[in-house]
């Protein structure tokens, strides 16, 4: 079954077609800058196929020189997208870009030796629905 995805914006909007045969939680540095988070959420495809469905022409990929790094994001808004590594052989998609559930959860945790320092036991802290009021701080 085909899964649809878009960016913030909706500038682009792109299909995959074929499963996924990797979900992985990336904490290694560079996946935590490019999202400003704990982790990356990338799902991964030797086989499926990406079909830019508009705005192929706004997305932009970044190499970071010396590394395997790469990184695909919208020119307008700046959110993840779909990047065909030929060299690597896969299709590395951003869970959180995608419109269409995903039947698939992730399989681990992985470069956990560099994760951030304030990522420890975060099931543990309280749990909002909804962003919390600014004045009723004891929301949280």
């Amino acid at each position: 079954m085909n899964k649809t995805g878009s960016c913030l914006c909706g500038t682009v909007c792109y299909e995959i077609d074929g499963d996924f045969e990797g979900f992985f939680l990336c904490h290694c540095g560079y996946c935590r800058k490019d999202t400003g988070s704990a982790h990356a959420a990338t799902l991964f495809s030797s086989t499926a196929k990406l079909k830019w469905l508009a705005g192929s022409e706004a997305s932009k990929i970044f190499k970071l020189a010396g590394t395997r790094h790469s990184k695909s994001f919208c020119r307008e808004c700046g959110s993840a997208l779909p990047l065909e590594d030929k060299e690597l052989g896969h299709l590395a998609v951003p869970a959180g870009g995608l419109d269409s559930p995903i039947a698939i959860k992730p399989n681990a945790h992985i470069f956990m030796a560099s994760k951030a320092e304030w990522d420890q036991d975060l099931n543990e802290i309280p749990q909002v629905a909804t962003f919390p009021q600014a004045d009723k701080p004891d929301t949280l």
